[in-house]
């Protein structure tokens, strides 16, 4: 296998709705998922649960970090809520809020963990959505004054940051078929406009996070989107598999790294966007695209894929294909291809900002938590990660998700995903094997694989 660069950074992820808890703690506004989660009305979430304490990490941060530094993770990539920071979204700042975040980056540098930021991990304050949310041009005024606020106060302190975490889901999930926060379902146009003052308020927080906190400071982006890989190891099947990756058919434009990344990178659409899309596009001022700013780095998360064969038809999967808990496919191959993809066509240098799996964990007899089919799951994509590098790819860091089990979106607490056990009615933490293996993996800077 290929060596991993020798800075590489190795880390772990999580998310502020998914992990935090004090949902109304000392000052922090409601936001959309607090809203969808509460709608007694209309069960959105599986068993009823809410992020209300998920794994209370807004109180146990610290035990957290611990166990970070036990197990020798060198990152924390971890979200920021908003409502938090600035309760209403565009108003007065609470001042408990950024000190929370503040005391937590201290704890990560005086344990020697890199902070990463996202700033935006779909929990946007509800006074901002009764404003219209994304579908609201004002909305990228707020972002970058959020944005610039916040970089001010870490100045020094968080060298990387990422805006937006995979705005495909919270404009497709979120506006385009309801099954995420805020629940709406508008037309395909009205989804392509969120979709393009994301792209606008990624653009205003690039700069304002430069202006507040230094140009040396990297600011990137972590979308989501299809992803393929050839089913053969050919010149022909490699280009048919790029093509579908990028392809933009009517029926699935939305789920696409491009509907984003050519926007902010290439500030253009494709010329195969679907006719709403293009409906929509007729309307942009063209100023609009010289206001776009590329990210100094992209964040890949990447879960599966699909194959695609020589003439870019996506390959059937056989009877009893590898599925993770949640019935995700197990497609390690995409890790060597995919990141490839990514870097080609924006020649921008990348980060996998996510990736693990769902697994049926459960405190065995000895009281451990052993979960041998995570540890395969990361050990499969990690040696297909290091094709890439071995390939060229400017690849520079890893980020597993998540550290902890936590509140997994629309399907509640059914899905574990973490390395860290987390008993929710207790909130006691127990590392699995798989945080082990990985301490071990981080050690070696993946020799061991």
């Amino acid at each position: 296998m290929s060596r991993f660069p020798k800075d590489f950074l190795w880390g772990v992820a999580c998310a502020s709705y998914q992990c935090e808890g004090g949902w109304d703690a000392d000052g922090k506004g409601p936001n959309i998922w607090d809203e969808f989660c509460h709608d007694t009305a209309h069960q959105h979430i599986k068993n009823g649960a809410t992020g209300d304490v998920a794994c209370d990490s807004y109180h146990r941060f610290r035990e957290d970090v611990a166990l970070m530094k036990a197990h020798n993770i060198r990152a924390y990539r971890f979200s920021v809520s908003w409502a938090r920071v600035i309760p209403d979204g565009d108003g007065a700042v609470n001042e408990a809020g950024l000190k929370y975040y503040e005391d937590l980056v201290d704890e990560l540098l005086a344990n020697g963990i890199e902070p990463l930021v996202t700033l935006y991990h779909w929990d946007l304050p509800s006074a901002l959505q009764d404003r219209g949310g994304w579908l609201n041009r004002d909305i990228v005024e707020a972002f970058g004054r959020y944005a610039g606020i916040f970089a001010g106060r870490m100045k020094g302190k968080v060298k990387k940051y990422m805006t937006l975490n995979e705005p495909q889901c919270a404009a497709a999930f979120g506006y385009g078929v309801g099954i995420h926060a805020p629940g709406w379902t508008v037309s395909e146009e009205k989804v392509a406009r969120v979709y393009h003052h994301m792209c606008l308020a990624h653009s205003a927080a690039y700069r304002a996070v430069k202006a507040e906190a230094g140009e040396d400071v990297q600011v990137g982006v972590a979308p989501c989107g299809r992803l393929t890989y050839p089913e053969k190891d050919t010149p022909a099947n490699r280009e048919a598999a790029y093509k579908a990756t990028f392809a933009m058919p009517a029926d699935d434009w939305m789920f696409t790294f491009n509907i984003f990344l050519d926007s902010v990178c290439l500030k253009r659409y494709a010329d195969d966007i679907p006719e709403s899309v293009r409906r929509f596009a007729a309307t942009v001022d063209p100023k609009d695209w010289d206001l776009m700013e590329a990210p100094d780095f992209i964040g890949v998360n990447v879960y599966n894929g699909k194959m695609v064969d020589e003439t870019g038809a996506y390959v059937a999967r056989y009877e009893g294909f590898p599925q993770t808990a949640c019935r995700w496919p197990v497609t390690p191959e995409v890790m060597h291809y995919g990141p490839l993809q990514i870097g080609q066509r924006y020649g921008k240098p990348v980060y996998i900002t996510e990736n693990g799996q769902s697994c049926n964990d459960r405190i065995f007899l000895d009281g451990q938590v052993h979960d041998p089919d995570r540890i395969d799951f990361l050990h499969r994509y990690l040696l297909e990660l290091s094709k890439a590098v071995g390939e060229g790819l400017d690849l520079r860091g890893y980020m597993q998700w998540s550290f902890l089990d936590n509140f997994e979106w629309n399907r509640g607490y059914d899905e574990r995903f973490g390395i860290v056990y987390v008993d929710y009615r207790t909130g006691e933490r127990i590392p699995k094997d798989s945080a082990r293996w990985y301490a071990k993996v981080i050690e070696t800077n993946g020799e061991c694989l």
